[in-house]
């Protein structure tokens, strides 16, 4: 919402997929998608720039920045138009599903002449995929599960969106008069990577200026109520945020009352009760004579019930109560601990920028290292070769002599059906320090995807395992294996455990991150960066990894150079000496 980037990036991708849909040029529609990726990752708001500007951008030719200029000045590009009205209806609906491409979604239209997924699930469950080309039982379980996560979603957005919109509108109202504090609670304040609607908090004597103004804003659709301590909207992207307004001195019984989970807050309302007190958004009250006893501060709450403050993305009821109670509650790792990033990309392979430009970025950040670790060869489309990547190698090694953090050579491997890698120990010897990831075969027995994750785990030059359960948030379902068997592995070798922070990948997920840190592994807070922008999506895996109750020990990338090394270096020697 802040930027135009995002939009444009969304309708240049949706026109590379109807090509794709109507027989346009294969090469045409990734020509498109390589510019939907370079428009998405660029760093600054194509709002303010100009057809010169425009066509600067990697992958944006003339035609495409001619179509971009449009939608900023009307709000629409008439090729996307013309192109959705060759496009059956049905065809549209069935390429919302997750895992069923723009391809497939017209060959199951032409097909079984199904116009919408309700038909399409029908279709599947009385067995009419059977027998058509590519549509084994495997691929018909697979949609039905997309159907199922598509339906899940249903009015949720990723937690990167609804960052965006809260901070614009928690900027807006700072500047009204008469507001005295203001910030987001609810599930966006806890981090969770999917937000139904936001929750906006604020502290005033007059809520009349600030209903207004919120109201107002340009990015409302609708107004679904207003009142003078209360309004909700919908906004142009379909997300509902809901304004409270509360007096200043009840602004931390507030805050606790409306960030917590509900089952964090009626475990917390239980001790209060149990106390002799009663607790709402206002304060925490005596039952027996209705005075006050704290209001202003979430810690005060906290304390006065006999509870460490808990932060925000630990208020879930899972064992929080019980270690605020005990004084037991971690040290959580933050973003000021974070003294490198270990999985970036290059305009080499898929990455939309430079390697100047990406560790340019990195030494803003203040990092201390920074790994660069584009694709290896086993994936044809990133056209990586021995030459190419040695040829990097030398590009890095002379960038590092120029100042800023240490450069760290890497590549982001492949992990074959079988589990084989890229190349072999000798030439990964060469590296670094490798990542590597899971990109195809995802729907592999689950025996299967178990020991190809473990082989990884098992090669003494992997050291940290990219994105380990694959999934896209509400686009891809996890890999279906034994993670138990693999966080046994990633411990017993060394391997270290990405938390990648891509937000439509938060991988680990949290519910993964704690069973994996019973394992006794270490994990890697990365940001898979394929721009500079993505450099700034790192507070989401830091949020992910808050969730998994981490802390800074935890987590290898906050740990000084020569530490890090001597863990890359353990690894390789335990890791060979098992092989």
């Amino acid at each position: 919402m802040a930027r135009s980037n995002d939009a444009v990036a969304a309708l240049v991708q949706e026109y590379a997929d109807l090509l794709t849909v109507t027989g346009g040029e294969q090469f045409k529609s990734r020509v498109y998608e390589k510019a939907a990726r370079a428009v998405a990752g660029h760093p600054g708001d194509l709002a303010a720039a100009d057809a010169d500007g425009l066509r600067q951008i990697p992958g944006v030719g003339a035609s495409i920045a001619e179509k971009i200029a449009e939608y900023l000045h009307t709000g629409r590009i008439a090729a996307v138009d013309t192109l959705r009205s060759r496009v059956p209806g049905g065809v549209l609906e069935l390429m919302r599903i997750p895992t069923l491409g723009p391809k497939r979604a017209a060959q199951l239209h032409e097909e079984l002449g199904v116009v919408s997924i309700d038909e399409l699930r029908d279709a599947i469950v009385a067995g009419k995929l059977s027998g058509h080309r590519g549509f084994g039982a495997r691929t018909a379980e697979n949609i039905l599960h997309g159907i199922e996560v598509l339906e899940r979603s249903h009015g949720r957005v990723l937690l990167s969106v609804a960052t965006a919109a809260a901070e614009e509108i928690v900027a807006a109202l700072r500047g009204v008069p008469g507001c005295l504090r203001c910030t987001w609670a609810g599930s966006l304040r806890r981090f969770r990577e999917t937000v139904g609607d936001v929750d906006v908090l604020v502290a005033a004597a007059d809520g009349g200026p600030l209903m207004d103004a919120f109201t107002r804003l340009p990015m409302v659709a609708d107004v679904l109520a207003k009142g003078p301590t209360k309004s909700s909207v919908r906004l142009r992207n379909d997300l509902q945020v809901d304004l409270r307004v509360v007096p200043l001195a009840s602004w931390g019984a507030a805050l606790q009352y409306f960030t917590g989970s509900k089952p964090h807050n009626v475990r917390v309302r239980e001790i209060a009760v149990r106390a002799g007190f009663k607790l709402s958004e206002y304060g925490l009250f005596r039952v027996e004579d209705g005075s006050l006893v704290a209001s202003q501060t979430e810690e005060e709450v906290y304390g006065r019930l006999g509870l460490q403050w808990v932060p925000p993305p630990l208020r879930e009821d899972r064992g929080e109560v019980e270690a605020a109670r005990d004084s037991s509650l971690p040290a959580l790792v933050t973003e000021a601990d974070i003294r490198g990033d270990l999985h970036t990309h290059t305009d080499l392979t898929d990455g939309v920028a430079p390697l100047a430009d990406m560790v340019a970025a990195a030494r803003r950040r203040g990092y201390e290292y920074y790994a660069v670790t584009d694709h290896a060869k086993d994936m044809p489309m990133q056209r990586m070769t021995d030459e190419k990547v040695l040829a990097q190698r030398r590009a890095v090694r002379e960038l590092a002599a120029t100042g800023g953090p240490v450069l760290l050579h890497g590549s982001e491997l492949n992990i074959g059906p079988d589990g084989e890698l890229d190349w072999p120990d000798e030439f990964l010897a060469g590296f670094d320090l490798c990542v590597a990831s899971v990109h195809s075969h995802f729907a592999q027995p689950a025996g299967e995807l178990t020991r190809r994750l473990v082989r990884a785990c098992e090669n003494p030059y992997v050291t940290v395992l990219g994105h380990p359960s694959t999934r896209l948030i509400g686009k891809r379902p996890p890999l279906d294996a034994d993670f138990d068997a693999v966080f046994a592995a990633a411990a017993r070798t060394g391997t270290v455990l990405e938390i990648n922070s891509f937000p439509d990948r938060l991988d680990l997920p949290d519910e993964l991150i704690l069973r994996a840190k019973r394992h006794g592994v270490r994990f890697a807070i990365d940001t898979d960066a394929h721009a500079t922008v993505h450099l700034d999506h790192l507070r989401y895996g830091i949020g992910t990894a808050q969730r998994g109750w981490l802390t800074a020990d935890d987590v290898v990338n906050t740990w000084p150079l020569d530490r890090l090394r001597a863990c890359i270096a353990a690894k390789r020697t335990v890791a060979a000496g098992r092989r």
